[in-house]
């Protein structure tokens, strides 16, 4: 264990700069919190170093059981209970990488552990036991002055360089390194944890049966049934693992609990997603935009149920008639820009066209519609005083695509604030001709 300060120090490092390095303290703690994610982030920088230095470790100490002749001193007692004691500290060492930086992870967090945020962990653990078992026995192979080092340094580039594998996939999958990274709300598949395990562990499993003492024949049935085994065992792992795409090995969804209130509609937030002590605000934010848009002479059909985004899962369901799903919870939350930004997105949910307009600039055959479509959602933004949001997403839409984007913006505001100097109903009816005109020009520019 004389190693210990080394990859402790590398532990800490790896935590506290590189775990930090995108989001500070204080954004994680912001959340959204959700404890299998934030196990996840924290454990993936760690996989790859705590498989290699078990490997490395036990390594070294096979080749020490070698040198020092400690089977043959003891020829009574089994080899794998002699084994076992030897390899002790080292399924340590790799426990204590991989277990650190998760304890670490949820007392920053203030999480609580669950089974689900626990099992990417127990996986790993169950893994740095396989490394151990194939460690010694290649260090009774080889010199451990020279494969310790070397196997160590092999394993972790092999890991880390799977991710690079784009065809077959299987590697990326099977390397004991998750390729898939959990969303808010989201568990892993039994089948994406146990596929890697048993795939290094049927290694372990036929170099363990070599250890076995049987007089005879016996021997070499046990090692070749082990072998035979261990092949067929890794081929399945590898034919299930190889069906899933890049970054996508099974998860489910939809484990996050929520909080709601009202009804007509019914506001649904995150309970761990940051801001769900505004539950009630956000609520009333949402009410009061719509019926201030009802009032204005926007036709606006309120849902059953308007639900925290965070609560929809890796499938992205499509808002609806009887649901919106808003980012409410990141909107809301102190990274977010609070009301305004609900309103602004009660916004772009409730008011709509009567036709359907490109999906983006670039794909539309004429962008003559641009000017009218957003002066009346500009209008309507102004109604519930969301216009400073929409602005800065159009002028960044505009700079993108238009060589005039100053112009069209320009264009845009004048004909929203023209409009807004009419009397209401005039507005109303403004309102309507705009959006008919836009419809109108979308539709001439898709016949051209």
């Amino acid at each position: 264990m004389w190693t210990a300060p080394i990859w402790l120090g590398i532990i800490g490092f790896y935590y506290f700069y590189a775990l930090h390095f995108e989001d500070s303290y204080q954004e994680v703690i912001n959340g959204p919190l959700w404890a299998p994610e934030q196990v996840e982030v924290a454990l993936s920088y760690f996989y790859a170093f705590a498989y290699a230095i078990t490997l490395g470790l036990a390594v070294w100490e096979g080749g020490r059981l070698k040198r020092d002749g400690v089977w043959q001193l003891v020829p009574g007692r089994s080899r794998y209970r002699v084994a076992a004691h030897t390899l002790a500290p080292v399924v340590a060492a790799g426990w204590l990488v991989l277990v650190l930086p998760a304890v670490m992870r949820l007392i920053e967090t203030r999480l609580m552990p669950t089974p689900a945020a626990l099992a990417p962990l127990v996986m790993a653990m169950g893994i740095v036991c396989a490394y151990t078992v194939i460690g010694c026995a290649l260090g009774h192979l080889t010199p451990r002055m020279i494969s310790a080092p070397l196997s160590a340094a092999a394993v972790f580039y092999v890991i880390i360089y799977t991710v690079k594998y784009d065809a077959p996939t299987w590697p990326r999958h099977l390397s004991g390194q998750p390729d898939t990274s959990l969303g808010f709300g989201e568990e892993y598949g039994a089948a994406t944890l146990f596929a890697p395990f048993l795939f290094i562990a049927a290694i372990a499993a036929a170099v363990a049966a070599w250890w076995i003492r049987t007089a005879g024949q016996g021997r070499w049935v046990i090692r070749g049934g082990g072998a035979v085994a261990a092949v067929a065992l890794m081929a399945t792992c590898v034919n299930v693992a190889g069906g899933w795409a890049i970054a996508d090995g099974p998860v489910t969804s939809h484990h996050a609990t929520a909080r709601c209130t009202g009804t007509a509609p019914r506001v649904c937030m995150a309970e761990t997603g940051g801001a769900v002590e505004k539950l009630d605000q956000v609520r009333r934010q949402i009410v009061t935009s719509t019926s201030k848009l009802r009032a204005a002479g926007v036709n606006v059909t309120l849902p059953a149920t308007v639900s925290d985004s965070l609560l929809n899962g890796r499938d992205r369901k499509a808002s609806s008639n009887t649901t919106w799903w808003l980012p409410l919870s990141r909107q809301a939350g102190q990274a977010g820009g609070g009301m305004t930004a609900i309103r602004y997105a009660v916004l772009r949910s409730s008011v709509t066209f009567p036709c359907t307009f490109p999906a983006s600039y670039e794909s539309a055959p004429s962008a003559d519609y641009v000017v009218n479509h957003d002066a009346a959602m500009l209008w309507a933004a102004v109604v519930i005083d969301a216009d400073r949001p929409y602005l800065a997403w159009r002028k960044g839409e505009y700079g993108g695509v238009f060589e005039n984007p100053r112009q069209v913006l320009d264009k845009v505001m004048q004909r929203a604030r023209d409009a807004l100097e009419l009397p209401a109903r005039q507005q109303t009816a403004w309102f309507h001709r705009e959006q008919a005109k836009a419809c109108r020009l979308a539709d001439q520019g898709a016949k051209s």
